[in-house]
């Protein structure tokens, strides 16, 4: 049997990363501001802690076997393993899910967080959306 346990890890410990570098951010900015405000911060908190990262990462649908330049792009890839979706909106819906669900199956990656940086405490607008993993 194939043993995840160090790669569960490692992922656990880079989400908590993350996370922390978020409530970093959100404790100085508030809510409020545009997403593109609130990226670009918590790249920062990224960069200074010697996490790598792209940011409008391009994404690509592959459509029977074509390869299809659709204009999607992913806020944040960490670490070429986890997707950051940042929002900020008045509360994460549905279709918030989904679409990072859809990212992370279109790039083929298996942890996701969605970020709203719009609620008065952060963890409220965390979630963390996992694709077959």
């Amino acid at each position: 049997m194939f043993d995840v346990g160090p790669e569960v890890d490692r992922l656990d410990k880079l989400t908590e990363a993350i996370i922390g570098g978020a409530i970093a951010v959100h404790r100085v900015l508030g809510p409020g501001l545009l997403e593109s405000a609130y990226e670009k911060c918590l790249s920062l908190e990224l960069a200074q802690a010697g996490i790598g990262f792209q940011r409008q990462e391009p994404l690509p649908i592959i459509y029977k076997g074509v390869r299809l330049d659709c204009g999607y792009r992913i806020d944040l890839v960490v670490e070429r393993s986890i997707i950051v979706e940042i929002k900020a909106v008045e509360r994460l819906m549905p279709v918030h899910e989904a679409q990072l669900l859809s990212y992370l199956k279109l790039a083929d990656k298996r942890v996701g967080l969605l970020m709203n940086f719009h609620v008065p405490v952060l963890k409220n607008g965390l979630r963390r959306i996992v694709n077959n993993f």
